[in-house]
């Protein structure tokens, strides 16, 4: 067994940021992939192909979402553990979680293969794109069992405190697809179903490597093929923790879809543009959202320890440093949306819509900075209720009716579409707020007790 990486002693920032930065950087790489399916498709490719990588993207990134959200609750039950000195039950709890994915994963297999063309039409994929958008769907679905197993891996990591093996694992993956993408797409011209291939191969490479390195570095507990099954008490936790998340995930995802098809109705300039847009948003918020993933690892260590003081003095550094990568980022978002937009795209028409929509994420970057460390807080806390609450208020009470409003105010404006966004997230930030407030008050009264 090796030693787990503690937060629950020491300084706070320094550690923090250690933990943090593996997690962008893989976060980083990760969004490569598409990025670069979009990238070379772009260059190779016409706008109808751009739109349906873009399009079909975005639903898998819906159900990646579903993932990562069920994968948080492995994360945040084995940081409490590790912090409160329960390191015997984690074997337990890993085995569980895999159990537990491992049907997750038929399941999605399955289901997308059956209703990727209706998906698609859902979408209202443009008809020039719509074939291709569909088979988009389908190969990448077929890899459905890398995405959760890759996920669940990293929920592993990020819950013992080691974010540089998903690091290292990544980069070699997204290596990979670079060089499946410029082979596939680039030289023998298979486009769209080429890139969805290449996707598929570096996920898959993903996973062997972070069971190679698992296998070599070993666990802070003890694990074997017994404890793979439902042990109810952990495989329940695990989804009380992890459903509120996952459902809040898939409902903003999804009310990103909505934003999507909506867009997908003017036409398929505005969809490629918006693609592209969106393409480069993973991007702008990787920084925000690798410190809403570390300090949920973070603070789930130090609340098992019953360290409430450091948790929320983290939560303060997360959002100091967040917004200070903020800044740069909604300054090159806002002023220079064209010159990012070409590096995915040709088409003058393109480049423009995609710069016009990424000026009001330029302020959402900003804004996010708050709003992602708190859901790290109080993900951490194991509050993923409210955090589900608030996500789902946002997207349906705020994001989707903005972004159909504007959509129907002439001249249409993707900038006026795209403000649907940082509107939500202030509502958001005021929820969060407010809940800080009255669990601040109830830790007071509880220590008092005490």
């Amino acid at each position: 067994m090796k030693e787990t990486g503690s937060f629950i002693e020491g300084p706070i920032l320094s550690p923090l940021l250690r933990f943090t930065i593996p997690v962008l950087l893989a976060l980083l790489l990760q969004a490569m992939y598409g990025a670069v399916d979009l990238m070379v498709v772009g260059q190779f490719g016409q706008p109808a192909d751009v739109s349906a990588v873009s399009t079909g993207s975005q639903v898998m990134h819906t159900v990646t979402s579903l993932v990562t959200g069920l994968a948080m609750g492995a994360t945040v039950l084995l940081g409490q553990k590790l912090g409160a000195g329960k390191s015997e039950q984690g074997g337990q709890a890993l085995g569980s979680a895999i159990a537990l994915f491992t049907a997750v994963a038929l399941a999605l297999t399955g289901t997308m293969l059956w209703t990727a063309s209706p998906l698609a039409r859902l979408m209202q994929a443009p008809a020039e794109a719509f074939e291709q958008t569909v088979a988009y769907i389908r190969i990448c679905s077929g890899g459905a069992i890398f995405i959760v197993a890759y996920n669940v891996l990293g929920a592993m990591f990020r819950g013992i405190g080691d974010s540089k093996t998903p690091l290292l694992t990544v980069t070699i993956a997204c290596v990979v697809n670079i060089a499946g993408d410029l082979l596939l797409v680039g030289l023998f011209g298979l486009g769209v179903a080429g890139a969805a291939l290449a996707t598929v191969l570096a996920q898959a490479i993903s996973v062997v490597l972070c069971l190679l390195f698992t296998k070599m570095k070993g666990l802070p507990f003890s694990f074997s093929l017994r404890d793979i099954r439902f042990h109810p008490k952990h495989t329940g936790r695990i989804l009380r923790l992890g459903a509120p998340v996952a459902l809040q995930d898939v409902l903003v995802s999804i009310s990103f879809l909505a934003i999507a098809a909506i867009v997908n109705s003017l036409g398929v300039i505005a969809s490629a543009g918006v693609g592209v847009a969106e393409k480069l948003c993973g991007f702008i918020m990787l920084a925000p959202s690798s410190f809403g993933q570390s300090l949920s690892a973070f603070v789930a260590q130090n609340i098992g320890a019953g360290r409430k003081d450091r948790a929320k003095k983290a939560m303060l550094y997360g959002m100091g440093s967040s917004l200070c990568c903020g800044v740069a980022l909604a300054w090159l978002s806002f002023f220079h949306g064209s010159l990012l937009s070409g590096l995915f795209a040709r088409d003058a028409a393109v480049i423009g819509a995609a710069a016009d929509y990424l000026r009001a994420y330029a302020i959402d970057t900003l804004l996010t900075s708050i709003l992602f460390c708190f859901i790290g807080y109080f993900n951490g806390r194991g509050n993923t209720a409210f955090v589900m609450a608030q996500g789902i208020a946002g997207a349906f009470l705020v994001r989707i009716p903005v972004s159909l409003m504007m959509s129907r105010m002439e001249p249409v404006s993707l900038f006026r579409v795209g403000l649907a966004t940082p509107c939500s997230t202030v509502v958001q930030i005021a929820l969060f707020l407010g809940w800080y407030a009255l669990t601040a008050a109830q830790d007071r009264r509880h220590t008092n007790l005490i």
